[in-house]
């Protein structure tokens, strides 16, 4: 597992042992933030269920200011350490350890929030991590849900409508913006 662009590119990430984690794949990487383009430019980034934290390195390597990382896992939380480490941006990154829900507390506002759940949750969960994300992201920001593609996202998750799927071999992208957001093309 590498940076795919931008600043850190080529930068190798490690992954802790075992099937706990399952890290966003390069190739799905890669599409994820082909599409996300330029907004990622600037923008205060949450990377949650983070894992090696791919998402939000690759987010940083790529112009964001910022990156929030939550993970529970104790052996992921070290991996995550080091990689961050490896990209040298402790001061841009901030470690959340503990559940999505901690994050939730917070009275922070994201302009990315890149959700990536075990893909064998519940769906009512998804849709309640979904919703919760609803209230850490910016009027204009995006989420987006990693997940299998054997199981659909929810269309609406509180006040976030869905306005575009991806699928890629087994995972698929979903993306959700505030209803009050323009609608964007699919």
């Amino acid at each position: 597992m590498r940076i795919i662009a931008g600043h850190f590119r080529g930068r190798r990430l490690k992954a802790p042992p075992g099937p706990r984690v399952r890290p966003t794949s390069d190739s799905l990487r890669e599409t994820l933030f082909n599409v996300l383009g330029g907004s990622v430019e600037g923008a205060r980034v949450l990377d949650a269920f983070a894992g090696t934290g791919a998402l939000g390195l690759e987010a940083l390597s790529r112009g964001a200011r910022e990156a929030t990382f939550v993970e529970r896992d104790a052996a992921a939380l070290r991996v995550l350490e080091q990689n961050i480490k490896t990209c040298g941006v402790e001061d841009a990154c901030v470690i959340i350890r503990g559940d999505f829900s901690i994050v939730l507390t917070r009275r922070q506002a994201f302009d990315l929030i890149l959700l990536d759940p075990p893909y064998e949750i519940e769906m009512e969960r998804i849709a309640d991590i979904v919703a919760g994300a609803a209230t850490l992201v910016t009027p204009h920001g995006t989420v987006v849900l990693e997940h299998s593609r054997r199981r659909p996202s929810p269309e609406q998750a509180g006040p976030l409508r869905r306005t575009r799927v991806l699928t890629a071999g087994d995972s698929a992208l979903s993306w959700y913006a505030p209803e009050s957001a323009p609608a964007r093309l699919e």
